[in-house]
């Protein structure tokens, strides 16, 4: 069960990403893609598709046949295909694309993708490849949006200089400036975890709140399958919990009884049930407090219900490897500072943003916003009271147990 506030020496994790291929095996930069100093700038007016932009598209078969098909008619057509290329992990030829996207944008303030996303994105692919971002590019950044700018340098102090607190400082809430669950959202906490885990605790004036109630709450909408009524039953025999099941009719009602009018009909339009499940277990947990786990999750035996009751923190979050906050299983107070966080950012993705990627949306990326608007405001002096516990992967698996549907 081993904490993962561990310093590291270096904290920039995206080594692996530079010229590879979609197997993963190392390429010769040299012969498979060209040198950057062939390209256009992107400040330039030319808005061709030069031969050195059709050659990084080559570097990677899926960015290639898209290409191949569709062509480049468009600033959409460039960003899908720098953002096959970044998924792809060839993070330099994606960096090209995006500056290709970035000559063939008309520039205007309502014209999407912006202008600065796709230098933001091309500067942080160079910073992936190992490459410094040219610093006419950054000023260039800074003149579409000044947190875009802070958070380039912000991860170039981190991952170029291993200075994480003062990468975090330069940053400041650049992540505002993005949809929540983004990548700047867990490269911010990956900074915090590696390189200034001391942000985590609360200030010497935290007082000492109630410890996590021994509640267990799942949900399933209807007609649960065999395992998962097999799962329910082992839960309900664990001694340590108070166990409680809900169902979408139970949740709707519960949601209306305690939370009112709005909070039903985000659940009631959920786009499918584990949608609905985000949204009702941060209302739950939040009222209750407890620990919330996804029903297809199974405690794995006694001594990891012990290890989950014997938690003495506000709030106890296991992290995935990719820095990302689990929300299968998490334990908290009621009334806790982070869940009325994360309970704000839902209302506001549900309202302004119905279609977001869920787990941006309702799940993960709500609570990884959560954790970093609280670090933000440790490092602006506010007073944090509450208590936080992050556990790694490997303790996770430990603890819990996915079983398949």
């Amino acid at each position: 069960m081993s904490e993962i506030i561990e310093t590291s020496a270096s904290i920039h994790t995206f080594r692996n990403y530079r010229n590879r291929s979609r197997n993963n095996t190392p390429i010769n930069e040299s012969i498979n893609t060209p040198p950057l100093e062939e390209e256009i700038p992107v400040s330039s007016d030319n808005k061709s598709v030069t031969e050195f932009d059709i050659k990084s598209i080559g570097f990677d078969i899926n960015a290639k046949e898209y290409f191949q098909k569709n062509g480049i008619n468009s600033i959409e057509d460039s960003f899908n295909i720098a953002n096959i290329l970044h998924a792809n992990k060839s993070v330099k030829e994606a960096a090209v694309i995006y500056g290709l996207g970035f000559r063939l944008h008309s520039k205007e303030p309502n014209k999407y993708p912006l202008a600065q996303t796709f230098l933001q994105k091309r500067l942080l692919c160079l910073l992936k490849a190992g490459i410094e971002p040219p610093r006419h590019e950054i000023d260039l950044l800074r003149g579409y949006n000044i947190p875009y700018a802070n958070y380039i340098e912000g991860i170039a102090l981190a991952w170029r200089e291993n200075k994480g607190e003062e990468a975090l400082k330069h940053m400041k809430n650049a992540y505002e400036e993005f949809h929540t669950g983004e990548e700047i959202d867990r490269l911010y906490f990956e900074i915090v975890l590696k390189s200034a885990p001391q942000l985590l605790d609360p200030t010497p004036e935290a007082e000492k709140k109630e410890k996590i109630p021994n509640n267990l709450f799942m949900y399933w909408d209807k007609s649960p399958p065999p395992e998962v009524l097999d799962n329910f039953a082992i839960h309900r025999n664990m001694k340590q919990f108070n166990f409680r099941i809900f169902d979408k009719e139970e949740a709707t009602e519960w949601l209306y009884s305690n939370y009112g009018v709005e909070a039903r009909s985000i659940f009631l339009n959920a786009r499918n049930s584990a949608e609905a499940a985000d949204i009702l277990r941060v209302h739950v947990t939040q009222l209750y407090g407890g620990w919330w786990m996804n029903a297809d999750h199974r405690i794995r035996d006694d001594a990891a219900a012990d290890f989950m009751t014997s938690q003495d923190a506000s709030d106890v979050f296991f992290v995935t490897g990719n820095n990302i906050i689990h929300t299968d299983c998490y334990g908290t107070i009621p009334g806790s500072m982070i869940g009325e966080d994360c309970l704000l950012s839902l209302y506001r993705n549900c309202y302004l943003h119905p279609v977001m990627f869920t787990a941006y949306k309702t799940g993960s990326g709500v609570f990884n916003r959560a954790v970093n608007r609280r670090i933000w405001r440790k490092i602006q002096g506010f007073k944090i009271k509450e208590t936080l516990k992050i556990y790694d992967e490997a303790a996770f698996d430990k603890v819990i147990y996915k079983f398949p549907l």
